[in-house]
């Protein structure tokens, strides 16, 4: 049997992001023994290094974005990066970074996805929707635009990453986990129609029910990308991270969340984002995305 063979690709930058910091992410997960842990679970990991583009120049937005011409050089070398892993038929693990190389990586995943005539499902852990736009955003830090980025609402040449605009519809995505939008985000995710599953869902109807619809409709022909923001978790057990809001998932409830996704056996692509090690407690953040990243890849935390 051959080993199911997973690369790291770390891009260490804070670029699309409020705060500093998440640029030390990828070394965060590294020391957390990320690679060790997943070779342990008889996968063959390969550690590709960092990517390299511009330094943070901390300006003000300009026209509606914050470093622009910066982030848009990120998501290029996150682009081809990915694609290439893909190409060469390894799993892919984005190390990030803020959320806005997310761009880069799933138009990688879309890209890859038509040549190879197969449908796209993206799950999408976070504490926010990241839809808003230059000119709905109150700050401008693109970490917050991905999804509407992604979706073809945004500068063309990070809509166009994939080759074409829009690199998905919003109908490829299911959002777990949601509980912090802008005023007019929300009317921008209503009109698309994205599928949100936000915390007081999760809170009626439990994580399990939540789980099995948002993954309902795979099959052998499903690509499944997951975007973990670590913000997606309650900041009471992760607090290295730039943007807290409290009342997210717990442990337990982002365990079984991991595992169902594991139970699928679709997993082929994951981005890791926004873990910031300068807001971190002796890297707990880190340890504890490390631990359900194994999940991820099929620890369980019962005997079955």
């Amino acid at each position: 049997m051959n080993k199911q063979r997973v690369s790291l690709v770390g891009v260490p930058t804070d670029i699309g992001a409020g705060h500093r910091g998440a640029s030390m992410g990828p070394e965060a997960m590294r020391v957390a023994q990320l690679a060790e842990r997943l070779a342990k679970r008889g996968l063959q990991v390969e550690d590709r290094g960092n990517l390299h583009g511009p330094v943070n120049p901390w300006q003000a937005p300009q026209h509606g974005y914050r470093h622009l011409d910066e982030v848009i050089a990120w998501n290029q070398a996150v682009h081809a990066a990915i694609y290439q892993e893909l190409t060469d038929g390894r799993l892919p693990i984005m190390l990030g970074g803020d959320h806005c190389l997310a761009i880069g990586s799933i138009s990688a995943v879309a890209r890859r996805c038509r040549e190879q005539g197969r449908s796209l499902r993206v799950l999408w852990l976070d504490a926010h929707t990241d839809f808003n736009t230059g000119q709905a955003s109150p700050s401008g830090n693109i970490h917050g635009m991905p999804v509407a980025c992604l979706c073809g609402h945004g500068p063309q040449a990070l809509t166009e990453l994939s080759g074409q605009a829009p690199a998905v519809t919003p109908d490829v995505f299911r959002q777990i986990g949601i509980r912090s939008v802008d005023p007019v985000e929300k009317q921008l995710v209503r009109e698309a129609k994205v599928a949100v599953f936000d915390m007081r869902q999760i809170d009626e109807v439990g994580m399990k029910r939540t789980m099995e619809d948002a993954l309902a409709g795979m099959d052998e022909h499903t690509h499944l990308h997951v975007s973990f923001d670590v913000d997606f978790l309650d900041p009471s057990i992760a607090p290295g991270v730039g943007t807290t809001v409290r009342g997210g998932p717990n442990y337990r409830e982002a365990q079984l969340c991991m595992e169902m996704i594991a139970d699928t056996g679709r997993l082929a692509s994951l981005d890791i984002v926004e873990l910031n090690p300068a807001f971190d407690k002796r890297n707990q953040t880190a340890r504890l995305a490390v631990d359900l990243v194994e999940s991820l890849f099929g620890k369980s935390t019962l005997m079955r």
